[in-house]
């Protein structure tokens, strides 16, 4: 890795409306692009909309999927990263045969890069599971992509350092959602819809337990116990039924932030990030500190008849 410039961007996405949303990306990354940045990232599913996909059918969310690399939008996608000279991540839904990916994709001016399948989907029961970590290099840098869910497993971002991740990029569509932990719920949309008025409670609901008093719970941990830079990108403003604070930011290896955004909208925000921070960060030095004789436990099979399971707070909450 070298000394690299990424940046994070929100937006608030339309569900279903890709030509919008692929304008927000274009517009963010021209954005990005006049700060410096060699890499721009976007957040799950920015291009197709997210939440609003658990309302749908299958043959629905099958009308809003698009093959990968082949597709229109991966296409679309290279087709800027070339004209800006820029790497360039963002998340669709994925077709490939009779099955549905949550697929977040890389590109760079040269062309197509990598893609994750989202290894804990649950938004809807007719998406499938992606099968394999996926690190790669982008712009000089060992690169990973783990989506939203699959970072609160710690084994999945330790797993993609120890392959050889220099950087995750941590695409999410989170908080604001109902929850049994204190302080945590949905955000009133009408403190979104009256944030010009009124931002002071907005940003209170954004900063505090509903939003990035929680990220800062997990989200620094996991940059810091595997000495890695993290890329959190996120949307912001209504989601289908949710607000969402965005708080795009960008984490060093020592878990401290570079980056952030606390913008009550669209935003991009930029950091430097060099080689120098992987080897001096504590979480590199616990990686050869490791004891792996120890951990059989972690590599048992789950119980005969047995599945992994996703139940998040939201859901819990709402099935109670």
């Amino acid at each position: 890795m070298h000394d690299i410039r990424i940046a994070a961007a929100q937006f608030e996405a339309r569900d279903a409306d890709k030509e919008y949303n692929f304008g927000r990306i274009e517009a963010l990354a021209r954005r990005a692009v006049d700060q410096g940045a060699e890499i721009v990232s976007f957040h799950e599913c920015c291009i197709s909309g997210y939440t609003f996909l658990q309302e749908l059918s299958r043959d629905e969310i099958a009308a809003l999927a698009e093959p990968v690399p082949d597709g229109p939008s991966t296409r679309r996608l290279v087709e800027l990263a070339s004209e800006l000279g820029v790497a360039l991540l963002a998340g669709l839904v994925e077709i490939d045969g009779d099955r549905l990916f949550n697929t977040y994709v890389a590109v760079s001016p040269e062309g197509f890069v990598a893609r994750h399948r989202k290894l804990h989907a649950f938004i809807s029961p007719h998406l499938s599971w992606g099968e394999e970590f996926q690190v790669f290099d982008l712009c000089g840098a060992r690169s990973s992509i783990l989506t939203c869910y699959d970072n609160n497993l710690v084994e999945n971002p330790r797993t993609v350092t120890l392959m050889g991740a220099e950087i995750i990029f941590a695409p999410h569509v989170t908080c604001g959602l109902d929850s049994p932990m204190p302080g945590r719920g949905k955000i009133d949309k009408g403190l979104w819809d009256n944030r010009d008025r009124d931002p002071a409670r907005l940003r209170q609901e954004f900063l505090g337990p509903k939003g990035r008093a929680w990220l800062m719970r997990w989200l620094p941990t996991r940059a810091f116990e595997n000495g890695v830079y993290y890329v959190f990108t996120n949307p912001v403003g209504v989601d289908h039924d949710t607000i969402k604070p965005g708080l795009a930011m960008i984490l060093d290896p020592f878990g401290e932030i570079l980056a952030e955004s606390n913008a009550l909208g669209d935003d991009v925000v930029t950091a430097l990030c060099t080689p120098d921070k992987l080897d001096q960060s504590s979480g590199r030095r616990y990686l050869r500190a490791r004891r792996p004789d120890l951990y059989g436990k972690l590599t048992e099979p789950l119980p005969e008849g047995q599945k992994p399971e996703i139940n998040p707070g939201w859901r819990l909450e709402r099935e109670g």
